[in-house]
């Protein structure tokens, strides 16, 4: 095989790799509003879970399936309407800050600053979680980032002028410099 052979081959596997990232995300939103809706029916039909979800992972499942940043009286709001039992928490809504602020230190969540503005208008507006939708993404390296920068601006050159361009060199990334100790 040659170089450009191997280079067709990494375009073509970090292709595949952000299509797989963006269908990780499809079904991470469909399996939330499934699990949302299962328990709800649950409750309507009368039969309780047999594995209950602890406070933790139902907060997750609410926050994930809103779509939309929520307060955290929203997501008691949720969390009451599927059927979760609060009433074990002394104070439910001091539970959930905990659990969503936990969440958002983690990566999970993020919080939006004044995100949610109460209707009327007449009260100042709240912060608001929203499930943290990033991509599940491995580091790549700066010579990864160089190629796929070098065969961007390749294929545009392709496209403007219908014709094969040879591939210009790629810049090397800086070493890094030995620091000597004083």
């Amino acid at each position: 095989m040659t170089t450009d052979d191997y280079r067709r081959a990494l375009a073509t596997a970090i292709r595949e790799y952000e299509t797989l990232g963006q269908q990780r995300q499809d079904i991470d939103k469909r399996l939330a509003e499934v699990m949302q809706t299962i328990g709800t029916l649950s409750r309507l039909c009368g039969l309780v879970p047999t594995v209950p979800l602890g406070l933790t992972d139902a907060c997750r499942l609410v926050v994930r399936g809103a779509g939309v940043p929520v307060t955290p009286a929203d997501v008691r709001q949720r969390l009451e309407s599927i059927g979760f039992d609060l009433s074990k928490y002394a104070n439910d809504l001091a539970a959930i800050h905990t659990i969503l602020k936990r969440l958002n230190e983690s990566g999970e969540l993020r919080l939006v600053s004044r995100a949610y503005v109460p209707v009327g208008g007449k009260e100042p507006p709240k912060p608001a979680y929203l499930w943290n939708h990033g991509n599940h993404v491995v580091t790549l390296g700066a010579d990864i980032r160089a190629f796929m920068r070098d065969a961007d601006l390749e294929r545009e050159a392709m496209r403007a002028h219908d014709e094969p361009v040879a591939p210009r060199p790629r810049p090397r990334a800086p070493r890094p410099t030995k620091r000597s100790r004083q």
